[in-house]
């Protein structure tokens, strides 16, 4: 039996739960990881302490069993919760075939003026097509990409402003940069319309870790590494011009 074509609002259904599920994802692995170094830490000052106390003195060996267990508890929840968890989206399965990039791109903003972009006001502009590019790699993860890229973009834009996609293509590689006048309050306001979650939406107005973007960009940087490509955030300064860019090779590595 031959399956239904998906429609555009089931299609932006499923990339906000993709958006969501490599959010959390990145949280899992950054708790899995921040609570495991104070945990072994406290595993090894536990067996320093053993070698100081006096294997008599009952009441310190049960308080440093009592040490003991509680991180072997923890260590027990990451790997049940957390690990387990993560099992899914640990590892970015890539399809990779020959596919149109201006197709592509037309899409990815066509669902963003639909979905988001005209409730907000919001002008999407797009520059540098046609290309007539063929990109080698996974259709289907490059085109999340490059919807929550532009959703991110109106999401943290003032009503009535204009977002812009810049499309690069060379012999070598493809770049997408997208621009825009950062509105961060436009982020966490709820009279707007919003698609991404609002924890996702607070977080992103926190200040940028060196190297790292936005927690609720995550699936954009995990698309690109696993395409031997490269992904970059600039910071939400209000009324300042920002942008992400994407950079992927042409063909496989």
């Amino acid at each position: 039996m031959a399956s239904t074509p998906e429609s555009r609002s089931e299609r932006i259904a499923r990339l906000c739960a993709e958006t969501a599920l490599f959010m959390r994802d990145h949280v899992l692995s950054r708790v899995s990881h921040d609570l495991r170094s104070p945990l072994n830490a406290i595993h090894s000052w536990a067996y320093v302490l053993e070698r100081k106390i006096d294997a008599a003195d009952a009441g310190s060996q049960r308080a440093l069993g009592g040490i003991r267990t509680g991180v072997e508890q923890q260590v027990r929840l990451l790997e049940t919760l957390v690990d387990k968890t993560r099992a899914g989206t640990r590892s970015l399965r890539v399809d990779r075939a020959p596919f149109a990039l201006d197709a592509l791109t037309d899409e990815a903003a066509g669902d963003v003026r639909v979905a988001l972009a005209g409730a907000r006001a919001v002008t999407l502009t797009v520059y540098g097509l046609p290309t007539g590019a063929t990109l080698d790699g996974d259709r289907e993860r490059i085109a999340q990409a490059l919807w929550l890229m532009l959703v991110f973009a109106v999401e943290s834009s003032a009503s009535g402003a204009a977002v812009t996609l810049d499309v690069g293509a060379t012999a070598a590689s493809v770049r997408f940069g997208v621009k825009w006048t950062a509105a961060p309050e436009a982020l966490t306001d709820d009279a707007l319309p919003h698609l991404l979650e609002p924890f996702a939406r607070a977080q992103a107005r926190e200040p940028l870790e060196t190297g790292r973007a936005a927690w609720v960009l995550s699936l954009c940087q995990r698309v690109t590494e696993a395409h031997g490509g490269r992904f970059e955030q600039q910071p939400l300064t209000e009324g300042a011009a920002t942008a992400l860019a994407l950079s992927l090779p042409v063909a496989a590595a």
